[in-house]
């Protein structure tokens, strides 16, 4: 399996590419006042409003430094039935938005073999979007769940059921 890899300040993350719609540069980004912390702002990519979240202040509690290799993924979010801001679970296909994830020193891709691997023995209610660790020569790194990424709150206020694609 293909994963992105980047860091969050010294700390190694990775995420899986098939949901990857493109990576592109740190783009100026329009301010969301009085909304949540983590997300650094919208905007316009292909003329869809996209929300960025800034996955150093969700992960570490501090924004993304300015570096040359900081970078927007837009991946492919996807709400499930169960998962719908107004319950409505019936018959209905997952909803897809286009989700802006900032990080810094996204340069890397590599291949996870499904043995390398392990499952931390412990799980951090407030951190579900943490999933497994991978270990390399160079040290762990910590896969993303892309589905846990964001906190209902936040998803509800970003991705209103009408905004779907």
């Amino acid at each position: 399996m293909l994963m992105l890899l980047f860091y969050v300040n010294n700390e190694r993350y990775a995420l899986e590419t098939k949901r990857v719609v493109e990576v592109v540069p740190k783009v100026a980004l329009k301010t969301l006042h009085h909304g949540p912390d983590l997300i650094a702002g919208l905007f316009n990519y292909r003329n869809r409003l996209v929300p960025v979240i800034d996955l150093c202040r969700l992960i570490q509690g501090t924004p993304c430094r300015p570096l040359f290799s900081s970078r927007i993924i837009l991946v492919n979010y996807q709400i499930h039935n169960d998962d719908s801001p107004t319950g409505n679970s019936f018959g209905s296909q997952p909803k897809s938005h286009i989700l802006g994830l900032m990080a810094e020193r996204v340069t890397d891709t590599f291949r996870k073999q499904e043995t390398q691997h392990f499952v931390p023995g412990m799980k951090v209610d407030t951190a579900p979007y943490l999933g497994e660790m991978i270990t390399d020569g160079q040290g762990m790194i910590q896969c993303l769940q892309l589905d846990y990424i964001l906190p209902e709150r936040e998803r509800i206020f970003l991705l209103p059921e009408q905004q779907s694609y």
